[in-house]
């Protein structure tokens, strides 16, 4: 008897802990929005930073490069960029360039003559 007693004293309990209602009223100062959108237009012209890993004349040798730093960095973004007359294969896509250098030198221990490249984005 004492069970179910307990019981309904809980389920009764449960029932209004879950009825609670109420609203929110956030203020905020205007300028707060004025910066959100000195922001967003800053990182959208901003850019972002690439290693260049090496280069190659052949289409065949930057593919091979290419696949090799696959291999060696999975997961990161990869790519081959031709430039007249060369394939540059070209590793991750940083929006600091402090991350940036962060990945270069776990890159260099790898491919010695990797460098770090600006690239804007083009509108």
């Amino acid at each position: 008897m004492k069970t179910h007693i307990f019981t309904v004293l809980l389920l009764f309990f449960s029932f209004f802990s879950f009825g609670q209602e109420g609203t929110i009223t956030i203020e905020q100062d205007p300028k707060i929005d004025q910066l959100v959108d000195i922001y967003k237009e800053a990182n959208i012209n901003s850019g972002y930073y690439q290693i260049q890993v090496g280069f190659r004349s052949s289409d065949n040798d930057a593919q091979r490069l290419l696949e090799q730093v696959e291999i060696d960095f999975p997961g990161w973004y990869s790519t081959i960029k031709f430039n007249q007359p060369t394939y540059r294969i070209r590793l991750g896509k940083f929006k600091t360039k402090m991350e940036a250098q962060r990945r270069l030198i776990k890159v260099r221990e790898k491919y010695p003559n990797a460098f770090l490249l600006p690239q804007k984005i083009s509108s």
